[in-house]
C-alpha cells in the first residue's frame, strides 16, 4: 500500500505575499531613515554622535539577536515569532515617531531591532516549510528580490514623506504595513517548528549575542574612532573572545543552537561568504551613491531617492529570473555570474564625474542590481539547502546575520576609504571642509567647492575600485567552491496542516 505524497499548500503564494509585506517593512527601514537625519538633528537638537546611534542602535540589536531569535522560532513556533516581531516592530515605530529626545529615539530604534530580529528569519524559514523542494529556488529568489527592493525604495519613500510630513512619518509608515502583515499572517500562515523540540541553548545564545553585538559595534565605531583606537580594538577583542567561546561551546553542547559542522559544507560556507561580500557591495555602494547624487550632482533628498529606483527595477527583473537561470545552468554559474555583474556595476562608477550628470550613475545601478538579483536568490538557497527543513529558523538566521554583518562592513570600510580619499584631496583646505563635503559646499567659496567636489569624486573612484575587487572575490569564491547543482539535505518535511480559514 503506497503512502500518499503530501500536497503543497494551495495558499503558498498568498502566504509568500503576506511574508513579503513583513520583509518589506524591515528592509525599507534599513535605508529610509537616512534622508530624515538632517531634520531630526534640528528638531531634537541631536549631535553627530547621537545621529549615528539613532541609525546604528537598530543594526546593532538586529544583528546581535538574529541567531538567538531564529533558534527561538524553531523551538516555539515560527508563526508565533513572526507575529510577535511584527507587533513589537509596529509599537516601537510609533514610539520612535513620538520621541522627544535623541536618547528616546535611540531606545525606540533598538526595540525595533528586536522586532526585526524576530521577523526576518521567520519569513524565510516559513517559506522553506510551506513550499515544496522543487519550488524553493523560485520562492527564495522572490524573497531575496523583495529584500533588495525594500533597501532601494527606502530613500525614495523617505524623501517623498518628508516633502509633505515631519520626520516622524518615516516611522509611522511602518504601521499600516505591519497591520497588513499581521492580518494576512494570522489568517494564512501555518504554524511550524522543529519537531524534535530541542532544549534552549542559553549559553550559546548569550555568547552569540555578546560576540555578534561586539563585532557589529566595532565595525560601526571604527570609522569615527579609528580602526586602531582603543575602543575599537577592545570591541574587536571582546567579539573574538565571545565568538571563539561560542564555537567551543557549540562543538561540545548536547543541543547546540548552531551545528558548526555546517561550515564544512561548501554549499553553506561558500554561499555564506558570497552573501557577505554581496551585501558589503550593496550597502557600501548605496552609501556613496546617495552622497554623490546630493553633494556632487546637487539633487534634493527626494530627487536622489527617485534616482535610486533603477536598483529596484533591476532587482524586479533579475531576482525571479535567477531561479530559471539556476535551474538551467546551475547554482555555481548563476551566483558567479551575478557577482561578476555586481563588480561590473561598481566598476561603471569610474565613469562618473562631477560634470557628466546622472547617466553613469544610472548605468552603474542597473548593472549592479541585475547582478545582485541574479546572485542573492541562488546563494540563499544554497545556504538553506545545507540544513534539514526542521532547522530552517537557525539557517535563515545565519543567512540574515551574514547579510547584516556584510552590510555594516560595507558602510564602515567603504566609508573609511571614501573619507580618506576625500581628505587626501583637501589637505590645504579649512578643517571643517576637510571633514565633510557638505561643509565645503556650504562655505560659499566657489574655488573651495570645486576642490571638494573633485576630491570627493577621486575618493569615490578609489572606493569603487575596492568595492569592485570585493565583488570579484565573491565571484571567484562562488566559481571555486559552490556546487554546480544543489541537493537537499533531506527529503522535504511534510507540509504543515492547514489552519482553518475564517469565512
Amino acid at each position: 500500500m503506497s503512502v500518499p505524497v503530501p500536497q503543497p499548500d494551495p495558499r503558498r503564494w498568498r502566504i509568500h505575499a503576506a511574508l513579503s509585506v513583513a520583509l518589506l517593512t524591515i528592509s525599507v527601514d534599513n535605508t529610509i531613515l537616512n534622508v530624515a537625519l538632517p531634520t531630526i538633528e534640528l528638531d531634537l537638537g541631536a549631535t553627530t554622535g547621537q545621529l549615528q546611534w539613532i541609525v546604528d542602535s537598530y543594526i546593532l540589536v538586529f544583528a546581535g539577536l538574529l541567531l538567538t531569535m531564529g533558534s527561538l522560532g524553531d523551538r516555539f513556533g515560527r508563526k508565533r515569532a513572526l507575529l510577535a516581531g511584527l507587533a513589537l516592530f509596529g509599537a516601537s515605530s510609533v514610539a520612535a515617531a513620538s520621541a522627544t529626545s535623541p536618547d528616546l529615539l535611540t531606545a525606540a530604534r533598538a526595540s525595533m531591532g528586536v522586532g526585526g530580529a524576530l521577523i526576518m528569519p521567520a519569513t524565510l524559514s516559513i517559506l522553506m516549510n510551506v513550499f515544496p523542494r522543487e519550488e524553493h529556488g523560485k520562492a527564495i529568489g522572490l524573497w531575496a528580490g523583495v529584500f533588495g527592493i525594500g533597501l532601494a525604495l527606502g530613500p525614495t519613500g523617505g524623501g517623498l514623506l518628508l516633502e509633505h510630513f515631519d520626520w516622524g512619518a518615516v516611522f509611522l509608515v511602518n504601521v499600516p504595513l505591519v497591520l497588513a502583515a499581521v492580518a494576512a499572517g494570522a489568517r494564512l500562515v501555518p504554524e511550524s517548528r522543529d519537531p524534535s523540540a530541542p532544549r534552549l541553548d542559553l549559553v550559546g545564545a548569550g555568547l552569540s549575542v555578546a560576540g555578534l553585538s561586539s563585532l557589529v559595534y566595532a565595525i560601526i565605531d571604527a570609522p569615527a574612532a579609528g580602526w586602531t583606537a582603543g575602543s575599537t580594538l577592545a570591541a574587536f577583542g571582546l567579539a573574538a573572545v565571545a565568538l571563539v567561546a561560542f564555537g567551543a561551546w557549540e562543538l561540545r553542547a548536547k543541543h547546540p543552537m548552531l551545528d558548526l559542522r555546517l561550515f564544512t559544507d561548501a554549499r553553506f560556507a561558500a554561499a555564506s561568504g558570497t552573501l557577505t561580500l554581496a551585501m558589503f557591495s550593496l550597502f557600501g555602494s548605496i552609501f556613496f551613491l546617495t552622497q554623490h547624487m546630493q553633494g556632487v550632482l546637487g539633487y534634493s533628498p527626494l530627487e536622489a531617492g527617485v534616482r535610486l529606483l533603477p536598483v529596484a527595477g533591476g532587482l524586479v527583473v533579475s531576482a525571479p529570473l535567477s531561479a530559471v537561470v539556476s535551474a538551467r545552468f546551475g547554482t555555481r554559474f548563476t551566483v558567479a555570474l551575478g557577482m561578476t555583474g555586481i563588480a561590473a556595476g561598481l566598476g561603471a562608477m569610474l565613469l562618473a564625474q562631477a560634470d557628466n550628470g546622472y547617466g553613469p550613475v544610472a548605468l552603474s545601478q542597473v548593472v549592479l542590481a541585475l547582478g545582485m538579483g541574479m546572485a542573492m536568490g541562488p546563494a540563499t538557497e544554497s545556504v538553506m539547502s545545507a540544513l534539514p527543513v526542521a532547522k530552517s529558523g537557525v539557517g535563515s538566521a545565519v543567512n540574515d546575520t551574514v547579510r547584516m554583518v556584510g552590510g555594516a562592513l560595507g558602510v564602515a570600510v567603504l566609508g573609511s576609504v571614501l573619507s580618506s580619499g576625500y581628505r587626501d584631496g583637501m589637505q590645504d583646505a579649512p578643517a571643517a571642509a576637510q571633514d565633510a563635503l557638505g561643509a565645503a559646499l556650504a562655505a560659499g567659496d566657489p574655488a573651495l567647492a570645486r576642490q571638494a567636489v573633485e576630491a570627493f569624486v577621486s575618493g569615490m573612484h578609489t572606493t569603487a575600485i575596492v568595492a569592485t575587487a570585493v565583488a570579484l572575490t565573491g565571484a571567484v569564491l562562488a566559481a571555486a567552491y559552490l556546487p554546480r547543482r544543489l541537493r537537499p539535505t533531506e527529503e522535504p518535511a511534510p507540509v504543515p496542516a492547514r489552519e482553518p480559514v475564517a469565512a
